[in-house]
């Protein structure tokens, strides 16, 4: 008997650090007794190396020049915020540990390029912490959507509330009768998340699995529609 492969719920862990890396704007840095608050000033290559462009004249850049053969030893913190204005916003915190060494990078004029050789990766999220090795992270690309999910999802929640809850007539049991409100939370390929709101400040997530997977942007709206369809057909069966 051959068994059928049940779909992933949703990005595998390097891929949700990975995604958030990607799609973040900003960065905590710390090295050995300072902290920076770095905007703007990272990047990240198809192969998942990250690298920090510090002004040459800069404190971290004087560190890492000061800082022993093997490199400048840093943590690197993220934090991933939903893009609507949903209570306690804070999705995820990634944190990713290691050195930092200069690197040539002939596109960066007055600018130290400091690359990152990840030891240690890991996330949080909702309370709970899980590890990833430098192996795997480097192996898994970002979610399709990780770039364009902030701007979906706002677009969602100012444009079309209507179809949220539409949407939020699929969520089965998770959705609570006595919410007050349900804002669109994350969009990734396999679905949609939606955070159900109490009046007493007590939240509730849960996902809505699209028909497939997408593979782009482009077809977020195709698997909407779908989703759709099927939210009509569940509302007129409870009508009868």
């Amino acid at each position: 008997m051959v068994l059928a492969k049940l779909r992933p719920a949703g990005p595998s862990t390097a891929e949700r650090i990975r995604s958030v890396v990607a799609a973040a704007g900003s960065l905590s840095l710390t090295t050995d007794g300072h902290c920076y608050d770095l905007i703007s000033m990272h990047t990240v290559d198809d192969d998942g190396v990250l690298r920090l462009h510090t002004p040459a004249g800069s404190l971290p850049a004087m560190e890492a020049r000061c800082a022993p053969a093997g490199g400048l030893p840093a943590l690197l913190e993220f934090t991933d915020l939903a893009p609507a204005l949903v209570r306690d916003r804070v999705r995820a915190k990634v944190t990713l540990a290691g050195l930092l060494t200069p690197c040539e990078v002939q596109d960066s004029p007055g600018a130290l390029v400091l690359r990152l050789d990840p030891a240690r990766a890991a996330i949080e999220r909702a309370g709970l912490v899980e590890h990833v090795e430098p192996g795997p992270l480097a192996a898994a690309a970002p979610d399709v959507l990780a770039l364009e999910e902030a701007a979906m999802l706002a677009h969602l929640d100012a444009d079309h509330p209507d179809i949220v809850e539409r949407l939020a007539l699929l969520a089965g049991p998770a959705a609570p009768a006595a919410r007050t409100r349900v804002r669109p939370l994350a969009l990734d390929r396999y679905g949609i998340v939606l955070r159900f709101e109490y009046g007493a400040g007590h939240h509730e997530d849960a996902r809505v699995a699209f028909p497939a997977p997408v593979r782009s942007a482009g077809e977020v709206r195709r698997q909407v529609e779908r989703l759709l369809t099927r939210a009509c057909a569940s509302r007129d069966r409870r009508r009868t």
